[in-house]
């Protein structure tokens, strides 16, 4: 289980994230649904490590991680904008953390993934060859290769069409469940939001304002904002 607890994040003198309070169960899928500059990515990067957290604590089964390094953490961060190698081969790409940590039978890993997110055989390509459905599978596997405690995927569908993000939603989800992860999701969009995730977390100004399933939120919003954002 994941508990961010009266977790917060200054940059100079800007606080990007106020106490914010979330719990996310094993194998649960989470959505953090917010609008542009609420601090979404800035929490995900905040349980990676990638940024240093100002105030409060990030626990994983109840142990404490603000002392863990990034690498040591067993958590998985799929950028926005996927961040993938362009030099680097589809394989490479996807080998490329499997080979930071060590990790022994990387090219039975890396099929492994590949095969996974349906992109067999797709090992040696050269990522500008690659469709943005292709390139999306590609981030994901390479996301997934080492086995991660916990899935953080930052507007995993952004960078797409309309009509390849709703073809790509239900594949996405799908192998989270497959894999049976616990995983937070990013995203600004309230349908994508719901299709991929199991409850959504409304953040606003660096602070999470309210949780729930979609139904729960409009029936009982926080708030007048908070209705209007979800409908």
């Amino acid at each position: 289980m994941l508990a961010i607890e009266d977790v917060s994040v200054s940059v100079g003198d800007k606080q990007i994230l106020a106490s914010v309070d979330l719990g996310v169960e094993d194998s649960e899928i989470v959505a953090v649904l917010g609008p542009s500059g609420s601090g979404k990515s800035t929490l995900l990067r905040a349980i990676a490590g990638l940024v240093r957290v100002s105030g409060g604590d990030i626990r994983w089964d109840g142990r404490s991680v603000l002392t863990i390094p990034t690498h040591k953490r067993g958590f998985g961060l799929m950028f926005q904008g996927f961040a993938l190698f362009p030099h680097m081969t589809v394989a490479e790409n996807v080998g490329f953390g499997l080979h930071m940590n060590g990790v022994d039978d990387v090219g039975k890993r890396v099929e492994a993934a590949l095969e996974s997110v349906g992109l067999s055989g797709f090992g040696p390509r050269r990522i500008d060859s690659l469709s943005g459905g292709e390139r999306q599978r590609v981030a994901l596997a390479r996301t997934m290769a080492p086995d991660p405690q916990l899935v953080m995927l930052d507007e995993p569908l952004g960078a797409l069409d309309r009509n390849l993000r709703q073809r790509l939603v239900s594949d996405t989800r799908s192998l989270l469940e497959q894999r049976d992860v616990t995983a937070i999701v990013v995203t600004h969009d309230r349908d994508e939001a719901v299709a991929m995730s199991n409850r959504l977390a409304v953040m606003r100004q660096g602070t999470i304002v309210q949780t729930g399933t979609l139904e729960q939120l409009l029936a009982a919003p926080a708030d007048d904002w908070v209705r209007q954002f979800l409908t």
